[in-house]
């Protein structure tokens, strides 16, 4: 039986790729470097703000920076350039996808504990889920954060069953990407994959999806399908 749901954020419960895209390309024009294509954020994105850039830096054009943006050595500072723009725009045309509200009210009546589990900054995943949702609309909101290690190790998501008192078997964990897929599983949790995401189904499924939906309240059929099961 199902008791909690834990969601991913970015890309599973909010279109984010829009506001991810405009910070990075602002940091990169401040930089002096080559903006790059808001759809190729859908494969940088994903595992944290750090591997975010460490990928898309790899793919910019060097137009005026006086940093070789593909050395390492030089990761950190252009990290810290991507978040001080993801500071002023990360909420920047973000919006829920159609279906997450219903979804959530769904879950809400049958008594579902919900928790947000991302790879996004703690404040900001913070700040996304209060501005979009609202303060209380879920029961545990986490973002990466210091002693915990980020997905797909399932550390986050079991403090989350943990903090709710139940078991990882009576969890679904819903995502839109293989880190996703592979936190679930390792965590012992009922895993969804979501198509309204980043990725495609392929990711989804070879990297251990239980299921993979196309709609958010199909998530409603899936638990009376595991509790029937």
């Amino acid at each position: 039986m199902i008791k909690a749901c834990i969601f991913d954020l970015d890309g599973t419960l909010t279109d984010t790729l829009t506001s991810i895209a405009y910070s990075a390309n602002s940091s990169l024009r401040k930089e002096g470097l080559s903006e790059l294509p808001r759809d190729s954020f859908r494969y940088y994105a994903g595992d944290g703000a750090l591997e975010l850039v460490r990928r898309y830096i790899k793919d910019t054009r060097n137009i005026s920076c006086p940093l070789d943006p593909h050395d390492e050595k030089n990761l950190e500072h252009f990290y810290k350039s991507y978040m001080e723009e993801f500071s002023k725009y990360c909420m920047y045309e973000v919006k829920p996808f159609p279906g997450i509200r219903e979804l959530l009210s769904a879950l809400r009546e049958r008594g579902i504990k919900t928790a947000v589990l991302s790879n996004k900054p703690d404040a900001q995943t913070r700040e996304v889920v209060g501005s979009v949702f609202g303060e209380d609309s879920f029961d545990h909101i986490q973002g990466q954060m210091e002693g915990v290690r980020r997905k797909p190790a399932p550390d986050g998501a079991l403090r989350i069953a943990e903090s709710f008192s139940v078991k990882p078997s009576e969890c679904m964990y819903l995502g839109d990407t293989n880190t996703d897929m592979l936190t679930g599983k390792s965590a012992g949790m009922y895993t969804v994959g979501v198509l309204w995401g980043f990725r495609d189904r392929k990711e989804l499924e070879e990297n251990g999806a239980d299921a993979v939906i196309s709609e958010p309240m199909e998530a409603i059929g899936l638990m009376d399908k595991v509790l029937l099961g």
